[in-house]
């Protein structure tokens, strides 16, 4: 489906490219476009699941489910946000090519989570240095030139900062509520 809409997307863009003075310009869609739409898409399922799942079960779950960290080894267990968010990703990466996305922090409290590359770790910087801005760049990885963007994370609820703020592997214990935790860092190949 993602495939399918993105090469709509790119007739579309291919019907009403211009020529003038004798210039092409490029069809597809923008790079920045692109990915900042991605990014409205992730960030509404991401700031719904804590507000209305997560925040709504509390920390010991309601009922029949409870979330947690451990969730797997629960009857009844839920993934985090930050753990749903990377179900998300290995499930797109598993469709398509065209894109990946992860959630990172220069204060992980998964070593996964942490910059991998310079340009990640430029860009998570940025972001914690100027909230509500986004980083873009571009990195070469291998023989792939990249397109990334960083989008910043932000705690949107009590339950971001309580189970942060009293993890036992949190390098950062004074997170507040809407405050940049993290980003969102979105690759696609150019």
């Amino acid at each position: 489906m993602i495939k399918k809409v993105i090469a709509t997307a790119a007739v579309a863009a291919t019907a009403a490219t211009l020529i003038g003075c004798g210039e092409e310009k490029a069809a597809g869609i923008d790079p920045k476009i692109y990915t900042d739409s991605l990014f409205a898409v992730m960030k509404a399922d991401r700031t719904n699941y804590t507000k209305l799942i997560i925040k709504r079960l509390g920390p010991a779950g309601a009922g029949a489910i409870k979330p947690d960290e451990h969730w797997k080894e629960y009857d009844n267990g839920a993934l985090l946000p930050a753990q749903m968010f990377r179900a998300g990703a290995e499930a797109v990466a598993e469709m398509t090519d065209d894109f990946t996305y992860s959630l990172q922090s220069i204060w992980p409290i998964n070593a996964q989570n942490a910059p991998k590359s310079p340009v990640e770790k430029e860009g998570l910087e940025y972001i914690a240095a100027n909230p509500g801005e986004n980083f873009y760049g571009t990195e070469t990885l291998g023989d792939v030139t990249y397109f990334t963007a960083v989008y910043p994370d932000v705690a949107v609820s009590d339950a971001c900062t309580s189970c942060h703020n009293d993890h036992k592997d949190s390098p950062r214990t004074d997170f507040k509520v809407g405050e940049v935790m993290g980003g969102v860092v979105i690759r696609v190949p150019l």
